[in-house]
């Protein structure tokens, strides 16, 4: 039995990630707005997901509006007279993005920030796990993925296939939003203490022992190479087919994957640019009161991308506080030079945040979510590896 949480401090109360019914009070006051409304699916326990709108545009590069807004941008011409925009695609009829181009989707969310709170997003899990670049720019910012506080205007997502070419449609959510209060990170001393009430992290069979939290700025993670089935995880293909984000559980996942076996070394050569799934070797749990978003680059565990979609719901691994943890699955890509790994090396790290209230939903197959008993798992685009 899980014991209680440590009482939060009256200085922590009007700070945190908003939840899932602060969410619908947000919608509800017109905070955040759509001509189409909202759906009930879009709620999650910390975040909400955004709708791409009606259509995309192909784009000669990416680009930040740091001193206009965003659609101002994209009549600007180049050197050669030509506008940032090449060509549009009609998402109402469903479209191909293909790998390797910049696409910008205008979203069919707005915001009407106050000043007291500020936004950031993240791509889904789903979406990180196709290897798709996706980030928001707001109008006269020069920050990916980062909502000033005040902000009011629209939301538009870049998007860049990077692995599989895809196809989308108008309505479909690649990323989500975070609505925060205040600096909601969690300290270091409060997570070792949170874990010996109530452990955050599993090892194999039990509580990892607290002499083996590594916490620096956040709660450090190993990469395992070890798998009792001999498959430590899969390199995305080269030059496979379209892949139809509709359809879910359809494919193969061999037509689009490699299958990474283990070898008798315990490592794996990391490719400059190759794109990887892999496993945490360590099963996190996000305890109700806390939200928690994996950090994508850390130059200190290496030159490399460790994961695309970011953010862990309250109650992922935790459920009703029974479970005892899920392993994360990241989306890997190195950069520059061959990177070899060995099993159990510190590869990445996770920031927690406080939540402002307790969700009145968390994580867990009640709500939809498809990833809370996950051990290696792709998308829920493919049929489960059978091996």
């Amino acid at each position: 039995m899980s014991k209680p949480a440590p009482k939060r401090k009256a200085r922590n109360r009007n700070r945190g990630v908003l939840a899932y019914q602060q969410l619908h009070t947000l919608v509800h006051d017109g905070v955040i707005a759509a001509k189409t409304p909202i759906a009930a699916g879009q709620y999650q326990p910390a975040s909400l997901d955004l709708r791409l709108g009606d259509t995309a545009y192909r784009m000669l590069s990416s680009f930040l509006p740091e001193q206009s807004p965003v659609e101002q941008k994209l009549v600007v011409q180049d050197l050669f007279r030509s506008d940032m925009v090449m060509y549009e695609l009609d998402l109402r009829k469903s479209a191909v993005l293909e790998k390797g181009h910049v696409y910008l989707i205008p979203l069919m969310e707005e915001l009407a920030l106050p000043r007291t709170l500020a936004a950031k997003t993240n791509p889904k899990s789903t979406t990180g796990r196709l290897d798709v670049f996706a980030r928001t720019i707001t109008d006269s910012y020069a920050r990916f993925d980062e909502i000033r506080p005040g902000y009011r205007g629209r939301l538009y997502l870049e998007v860049v296939p990077r692995s599989f070419s895809i196809r989308i449609s108008a309505g479909m959510c690649l990323n989500q939003l975070r609505v925060v209060s205040g600096q909601p990170t969690v300290g270091d001393s409060e997570l070792r203490t949170r874990h010996k009430a109530d452990p955050l992290l599993y090892g194999d069979h039990a509580p990892l022992p607290g002499k083996d939290l590594t916490l620096d700025d956040g709660l450090f993670l190993r990469i395992n190479l070890k798998a009792d089935g001999g498959v430590i995880g899969f390199r995305a293909k080269k030059n496979s087919q379209v892949l139809d984000l509709s359809r879910i559980g359809d494919y193969d996942p061999t037509d689009f994957w490699e299958v990474i076996p283990q070898n008798r070394n315990e490592t794996l050569l990391l490719e400059p640019e190759d794109f990887y799934i892999l496993m945490s070797k360590e099963r996190i749990r996000i305890p109700p009161e806390y939200a928690a978003e994996m950090v994508a680059y850390e130059a200190a565990c290496g030159e490399l991308r460790t994961h695309y979609a970011g953010f862990f719901d309250p109650g992922f691994g935790y459920g009703d506080g029974g479970l005892r943890g899920t392993p994360i699955v990241l989306e890997v890509r190195a950069h520059d030079v061959p990177f070899l790994i060995h099993d159990g090396q510190t590869f990445f790290k996770v920031l927690f945040e406080r939540m402002h209230a307790r969700p009145e939903k968390v994580y867990g197959q009640g709500i939809g979510s498809s990833y809370q008993f996950q051990g290696l798992t792709l998308s829920k685009h493919f049929k489960p590896y059978r091996g």
